[in-house]
C-alpha cells in the first residue's frame, strides 16, 4: 500500500505519502491564495522524500471539505486528474474527520474551522475516528458546545465563544494519509473524491444586462 493524500480545503496546502505503517515524507505551506500554484510541487516533494515515483502510488486521498469553493476544487480535481492517468482509485476524506484524527482526543469533542463570513466549519466526534454529527456551517455562537473540547482553527479564531486548544488548526496531511490507510486496511468503504459543499459558491452567473435607454 502507498497512500497520497494532500488537502486544500483550508490555508494549508498538504500533501503526505504513507505506506500502510507509517508516514514516509509530508510538506505543508500555510497560505489561502496559492492552493493550484503550491499543491502539484508539494506533491513532487513528498514523492520524492520518500525515494517513491507517481507510479508506485496504490491509492489517491484528498480532502473533500468542507471549505472554501475554489480551494477545494483544486485538490479534488487533482485527485481526480492523478487517479485517471496512473490507473488507481481516488478517495475523498471530510477534512474535519483528518483534524480530528490529529488532534488525539478519545472522549467526545467538535472540531471546528473556519468557514469565513464570520462562520465555522463543525462537526461533533466521539473520539478521533468517530464522526457523530456533522459536518454543519454556523456562526460559532450558535455551536452547541456544551462543555465539550473543541479542536481547529475555529477554536483559535474564536477561543471566547469555543474555547482555546492547543490541537493542531489546520487538516495535515499526514494525518488525513493515516487514517484513509487505517481505513483501507480494515477494508472500510472510503467515500469517492466529491466535494463537500455547505454552502453555495460566491461566483453567480451575471444577469441580463441592464436597460440604459428607454
Amino acid at each position: 500500500m502507498l497512500v497520497l493524500a494532500f488537502d486544500t480545503a483550508t490555508p494549508a496546502v498538504t500533501a503526505a505519502l504513507h505506506d500502510g505503517e507509517r508516514v514516509l515524507a509530508e510538506h505543508t505551506t500555510i497560505d489561502a491564495r496559492r492552493h493550484g500554484e503550491l499543491l502539484v510541487p508539494t506533491i513532487e516533494r513528498v514523492v520524492g522524500e520518500a525515494g517513491a515515483a507517481l507510479r508506485d502510488v496504490t491509492a489517491i486521498v484528498a480532502g473533500s471539505g468542507p471549505g472554501p469553493y475554489t480551494g477545494l476544487r483544486v485538490g479534488l480535481m487533482t485527485a481526480q486528474g492523478l487517479a485517471t492517468a496512473l490507473g488507481v482509485p481516488a478517495y475523498g476524506l471530510c477534512t474535519l474527520d483528518a483534524v480530528a484524527y490529529a488532534g488525539g482526543l478519545t472522549e467526545p469533542f467538535l472540531v471546528a474551522t473556519d468557514a469565513r463570513r464570520k462562520e465555522v466549519f463543525w462537526a461533533r466526534y466521539a473520539d478521533l475516528r468517530t464522526r457523530r454529527d456533522g459536518p454543519f456551517v454556523d456562526r460559532p455562537a450558535d455551536v452547541p458546545v456544551e462543555g465539550l473540547p473543541v479542536v481547529g482553527a475555529g477554536a483559535a479564531l474564536y477561543p471566547d465563544i469555543l474555547g482555546k486548544s492547543d490541537a493542531p488548526p489546520y487538516p495535515y496531511a499526514g494525518a488525513l494519509a493515516a487514517l484513509a490507510a487505517e481505513r483501507l486496511a480494515e477494508g472500510t468503504p472510503l467515500d469517492p473524491a466529491r466535494p463537500i459543499y455547505l454552502r453555495r459558491p460566491d461566483a453567480v452567473v451575471p444577469g441580463a444586462p441592464k436597460r440604459v435607454t428607454a
